[in-house]
Formats: structure tokens, sequence, C-alpha cells
């Protein structure tokens, strides 16, 4: 019973005592507070667009709880910055608690509409500062944001929200899709290097109408977005030759709308480049595709007296799904780059005529497990009734190629034999990647090395030496063994090198000559 009473006299006590305790009693700030850092840079947003959201980490060292009397924006409620803190959005912050040895997080956006600035030009620096406290106490820490003005296209939305379509011409019918965007108007069918354009949802080239787009052109795509070449439009791309390969200024570039440095290099940031079928005669030379899901689709009109789509110059890289899905259509490359995507690098499929010269096909992808080699090629396509439709591979020529990889074999040739069709294709002083380690290929028709008619002057298996794979630099070095092993005939097709190095007279495999690294 005492010690029961003890017990009950000593919890009493607890309580009395922690209800005088004084926990909690905040001190002014003494502008000792540190920070993540000392400046803030949102890097580089569009005009009108908001940025990502950034975050700063405030520290109270000390071993008191302190109060900060003012955490605001030097330019006030007029800054074009957004702060939340504690879940709370605002401007202006009064009396915000801090315990000893803890932090709190201030995040910070801004969206900026360009035309509110006196003569801005195409971009600007905006800044501003986040100040905490005031007088002997003011302590800060700086917010920058490069801001460029961009030409905006997207689709409109009706009186319920609902975004507009495309109604796409499809075999001569009219037809509603439910694919978001609008088809460009007529002064909108040139693009130029004077700002950048960003597209919402698909923009389409009308039926009879070519967009031309000007070297040095930057296009940006927003998440689900592309362009798309409609039935009778065309396509023509007309980068140019850079000075300095590292600037690509003259090249025209399409990639995704988010410029943070963390998204320079992701995959699937927007759809794709669609040159749907029966669109005519497109071109693209000397342009950088980097980003999408799908580098270019290209699709249909096989037996077109013009190549559907002639593509030179030009790199196409981290597509989470293909570099370049070619089906049933009839493509022409030369001095094209292709590397990491999530499938296939240069899907060939449900037969075509495809021609590839002094190319560099490869496909180093790292972001998860791929099932499909760098280059496919097929001559059929199974639908969703598991129906199988077969098509004539009319030709796939590659000349001068390298088709390599992280994984093994680099390139499968798949035919579903059919008497009715012809599946004819050649690798001609090629350096590949293909070991049977299994015997898996072994017995098959189409991968007889010593068949002439298929391949001649190949070499197997031996690493390119490329110069820097995991940022897309697949220039290779002074020791691959592609080097000088290319056939003249085709080097006096494509004379020099996707950087404009002559290779007539000693020619390497791929797109580039060799250099010294």
């Amino acid at each position: 019973m005492k010690r029961s009473l003890y017990f009950l006299i000593c919890f009493g006590f607890l309580l009395l005592w922690s209800s005088c305790r004084k926990d909690f009693e905040f001190s002014p700030s003494t502008g000792n507070l540190e920070f993540s850092k000392d400046t803030v840079y949102l890097d580089t947003v569009f005009s009108n667009i908001s940025s990502s959201t950034y975050n700063l980490k405030v520290y109270n060292r000390s071993n008191e709880d302190i109060i900060i009397p003012t955490i605001s924006l030097q330019r006030g409620d007029g800054s074009e910055y957004r702060l939340n803190i504690d879940g709370v959005a605002g401007k202006d912050f009064t009396n915000v608690e801090l315990l000893a040895k803890d932090s709190l997080f201030i995040f910070v956006e801004t969206t900026i509409d360009i035309a509110n600035f006196p003569n801005p030009n195409n971009e600007f620096l905006y800044t501003d500062k986040i100040e905490f406290d005031s007088g002997a106490n003011l302590q800060d820490v700086d917010l920058v944001t490069l801001v460029k003005d961009a030409i905006l296209i997207f689709p409109s939305r009706d009186t319920n929200n609902v975004v507009e379509t495309l109604t796409l011409t499809i075999n001569g019918t009219p037809q509603e899709t439910e694919i978001q965007g609008r088809e460009l108007a007529p002064a909108e069918l040139t693009f130029t290097n004077e700002k950048p354009y960003v597209i919402y949802g698909y923009a389409a080239v009308p039926s009879g109408e070519t967009l031309v787009i000007n070297a040095g052109t930057r296009v940006h795509f927003h998440r689900d977005s592309g362009l798309l070449v409609t039935e009778g439009a065309t396509l023509q791309v007309n980068g140019s030759i850079s000075t300095d390969e590292e600037l690509l200024e003259n090249e025209v570039v399409f990639e995704g709308d988010r410029l943070e440095p963390i998204f320079e290099n992701v995959p699937g940031q927007w759809g794709a480049i669609w040159l749907f079928d029966g669109s005519i005669n497109n071109t693209i030379n000397y342009a950088t595709i980097k980003n999408g899901t799908v580098g270019l689709l290209v699709d249909g009109n096989v037996n077109a007296p013009i190549n559907k789509l002639t593509i030179t110059n030009s790199q196409i890289y981290n597509s989470s799904a293909y570099g370049i899905f070619g089906r049933n259509t009839s493509i022409n490359g030369e001095n094209v780059v292709i590397n990491n995507a999530g499938q296939v690098a240069l899907a060939a499929t449900i037969g075509g005529k495809y021609n590839f010269t002094h190319c560099t096909i490869a496909n180093y992808w790292t972001n998860g497990s791929r099932q499909f080699p760098a280059l496919l090629i097929n001559n059929f396509v199974t639908d969703e009734n598991n129906t199988t439709f077969v098509s004539d591979l009319v030709e796939a020529n590659f000349n001068n190629c390298i088709i390599y990889g992280n994984n093994n074999p680099e390139f499968i040739v798949d035919e579903v034999v059919d008497p009715s069709v012809v599946f004819n294709f050649k690798f001609t002083n090629c350096l590949a990647r293909f070991e049977d380690e299994n015997g898996t290929f072994i017995n098959q028709a189409n991968y007889n090395f010593n068949n002439t008619s298929r391949y001649e002057n190949m070499i197997f298996n031996q690493d390119p030496i490329f110069r820097d794979i995991e940022n897309n630099d697949l220039i290779i070095g002074d020791s691959s063994p592609a080097n000088a092993q290319g056939n003249t005939t085709f080097s006096t097709q494509v004379p020099t090198d996707i950087l404009g190095v002559n290779r007539a007279a000693s020619p390497d495999l791929g797109a580039y000559q060799h250099i010294t690294f």
C-alpha cells in the first residue's frame, strides 16, 4: 500500500513539474541561421511555363529554440517567385518557429511572363532574394532564373475544359481521333531559330502543306506531345553542320520542355515525331532528336517513287522505346547515329525498304533490361486476334555501319517464310555484335555468315571503342577495329562524316571518322 501511494505521489509531482516547464519558449533569431546554399538557381524556364520546385534548407545550429520574425521576398508581393513554408504558400511569413538543432524546408517556384518586362529581348535573368529577419540580423539567399521567350503551340479547350483533338485523313477519309492537338496554321509552317518552340499535344502538318524547320531551331515538346505529319503533308528539317560539335548551334534540336540539367538525358519526356501513312518526301538533315518515347515513327509509303524519309547527319538518343520505328515504309539513312533506346534503336518492321550507309546503330541502354537488339528487321506484324500479316522486305541494306551495344546479339533478322513475298537483306562491311553462344541460330539460313549474298566483309564482336558511351559520344578511337574498314564505293556516296571530315580515301565504319582521344 505504501509503495502504491509513493508511486502516485511521484506521478502527480511529475505531472505538476511538466505543466510548469518552459519548453518551447522561443528566443528571437540572432542572425545566425545557416543555409544549404547561398543561391537557389531555378535554372532556365520558358515564359509563362511554371518551373520545377526547388528547395532551400534553413538550419538552427544553436541550442535554443528560436523564432524568425520575418521570412519574405525582397520584391514583396510583386515578386515572380512563390514560397512554401511548412505547407503554407505565400511571399511573406512572420514568426516562423525553428527548434534547436533543427531545420526547415523552404520550397521555391516561379512562373514568369517575359512580356511584363521592358525590352527583355528573347531571354533575361530574373533575380530576387529570400530575406530572413531585418536590420542587424538580416540574412538573405539569392534566387536566380534565366527566362526564355518561346512560341507556344497548343490545342484549344472548350467551355467544359475538353482539349481539342485531331481529325486525320486515313485512306482518304477524315476520321476523328483521341490524339490531343491541332493543325498548324499557315503562318506557323516555317519554324525559325529566333525563338524556341514549345508544343503541347500533337502539332499536325495539314495535308498538302510542308513544315520547314530552319537551321538552329529548337523545338521542345511537353509530356505526351509531338509532331505529326499527316497524309499528303511533308516535313523538311534543314539543319546544317556546326563549327563546334559540342554546341550544336546549327542543328535542329527536338527535345522535352524541361530545361533543368537533371532532365538533360532523361528518356521518355515526350511522344514522337510521327510521319503518318501518306505523308511524303520527308527529309531530315542535321537534327538531334533526344529524350522522346519514339524518336521517329515512320509509317507506310513503301512503294513511293521517293523515299518516305531521307535522314542524314542526324543523332537520335535516349528514346524510352524506339529510336527509329519503321513500319512497312521506305527510309534512307546516311551518317545517322542512334543510341540508348529502351526497346530497339532501329526497327525496320513489316517489310519495306531500308538503306543505311555509314551509320552507327548502337544501344547501351542502362535504365533497365531490354529484350530486343539494337537493330530489328522483320517482315510481319501480328494483331490482337493473333493473326499474322506478312509483307515484302524489298530491301534492307546496311553498308559501312557499326551495329553494337551492351546486349548480345545486337541484330535480329526475323522472317516469317512465305513464298508469296520477298525477303531481301544484306550487310556489307559492317562491324556487328553477334555471339551465338548457345547455338540458337546455328541452323537458321538468315544467320549463315558465310553467305556472301547476305554478309560481306563483316567484323564480328570487336569493341568499336567509342569515346564516351554514357554521354552518347560514339566517335571511335584511333585503335578501333572499325578504322579504314569501309568499302570505298559507299564512302564515295557519303564522302564526309557527320562532322564534315573527309572519308572518301580511307573510310572508317560508322558515322564518324576516328580521332585520337
